[in-house]
């Protein structure tokens, strides 16, 4: 695990050259790991196998001369027995051990003494770092025995109790060892995979949320433009025929074109000024709310079609949250109307507010004359927009043919305030 620049200046200079010492030699290890095995026997070999080779002199200890010396081919066989092994302790630190172990009974039960008996420490440390807990216990098992087997060769010259506890120590303090940086192993590998994954799922919210953006501004911009263009194409068309027929009205469709421009210009304004990342923002007009419904029918009034506009209940006790989608909604289905049956089409709105429950309706008559069947209208943005406005009040969206011809919207809201909401109406 890397330690950030800024932790490293803020240690004392040897913990911070011990430091990066210690994370250039775990580079180097995951690089080329047999080079460090290799310097594990070559260490092991020339403190502990070394001084074994030399002739013993007459001045030798008496524990040294109450075990057999074997010819040197013989003492070397033993050594490399014993410390070849750890070249595979941690790729295979379960085989490596029982080598070992095996060497070292089989050396003890000859009753040979060799300092290279540490290499059955450093392997019951490997097994215990790198190899499979369920083999630990009866790699204490062989341990045990050989440790007993050492205790019985030495208790003619030291108490057998004094050589166990030695040893014992010795064993229990490398499986000590190996547990605790086993378990730092693992809790550095959580942590790891703990940030790896908080790091996902933040670019994961951080595409959700600008997804949910996207979504939202998309909305916006299509019942902006998508109800003002549609507007402003009707009175244009409205307007053309005029200049032929009675060119005074033709004047009025222009003054309604204009209108209805420089109404979507605001909004747009107020769109775009939200997604500016400049601090001083525009004055900006407030969103549209249920009193700017009777605008909105008057515009599509001016585009041909009748409309009838309604309400019931206390509207203008409504939130600005609910009365931008209550007058998003009215807004998408009157542009609907407008594009679909024509400008010769009558158009009822209501909204209507009972205890909790908010109800819009917007029907129209279809096309007058047609003499067709109401066909199914395509269902675009415009639609999946209502019902998402909607959804954010628990509410639902209905779309289909009228009961009397033509095509009625209906849209339900709950109006029920949130959990741990301050008072007020939703």
């Amino acid at each position: 695990m890397t330690v950030p620049p800024d932790d490293t200046a803020a240690m004392s200079p040897l913990v911070a050259r011990l430091t990066r010492a210690g994370q250039r030699l775990r580079q180097a290890d995951r690089a080329r790991p047999w080079v460090l095995d290799t310097a594990v026997v070559v260490v092991i070999f020339l403190i502990f196998c070394l001084p074994d080779l030399r002739p013993w002199d007459g001045e030798r200890h008496v524990l040294v001369m109450r075990f057999t010396r074997p010819p040197v081919a013989g003492m070397l066989a033993l050594q490399a027995g014993l410390v070849l092994p750890l070249l595979w302790r941690r790729r295979n630190p379960s085989a490596a051990f029982a080598v070992i172990t095996a060497v070292f009974l089989v050396q003890w039960s000859l009753g040979v003494l060799l300092r290279a008996d540490v290499a059955l420490l450093v392997a019951l440390y490997s097994l215990t770092l790198h190899g499979r807990l369920r083999h630990l216990a009866w790699a204490c098992g062989f341990t045990t025995v050989g440790l007993v087997l050492v205790a019985v060769r030495v208790s003619a010259v030291v108490s057998v109790w004094d050589v166990l506890f030695f040893l014992f120590s010795t064993a229990i303090a490398a499986v000590s060892a190996g547990l605790a940086v086993r378990i730092r192993r693992a809790q550095l590998a959580g942590l790891r995979e703990r940030a790896a994954r908080l790091e996902i799922e933040r670019d994961q919210r951080s595409k959700l949320a600008a997804a949910t953006e996207r979504t939202r501004v998309a909305r916006e911009m299509h019942d902006i433009l998508g109800h003002n263009l549609s507007v402003i194409i009707t009175l244009a068309d409205a307007g053309s025929y005029a200049s032929r027929v009675a060119p005074e009205r033709s004047r009025e469709a222009l003054e309604l074109i204009g209108d209805a421009g420089r109404q979507a210009l605001d909004e747009l304004r107020r769109m775009l000024g939200i997604l500016r990342e400049a601090a001083d923002a525009p004055a900006l007009s407030p969103q549209p709310g249920i009193t700017d419904i009777d605008a909105l029918c008057t515009r599509i009034r001016a585009a041909g079609p009748e409309v009838a506009y309604r309400t019931s209940g206390d509207v203008d006790a409504l939130n600005s949250g609910v009365q931008l989608t209550v007058y998003r909604i009215v807004q998408e289905a009157l542009t609907n109307s407008l594009k679909h049956a024509g400008a010769d089409t009558k158009v009822e709105v209501a909204v209507t507010v009972e205890g909790t429950e908010l109800r819009i309706r917007v029907g129209d008559t279809g096309t007058p004359g047609s003499g067709r069947p109401v066909l199914p209208r395509e269902e675009g943005h415009g639609l999946a927009g209502m019902r998402e406005r909607a959804a954010l009040y628990g509410g639902s969206v209905l779309a289909g043919p009228g009961p009397g011809g033509g095509w009625t919207v209906q849209a339900t809201l709950d109006l029920t305030p949130l959990p741990g909401s301050q008072g007020g109406t939703p």
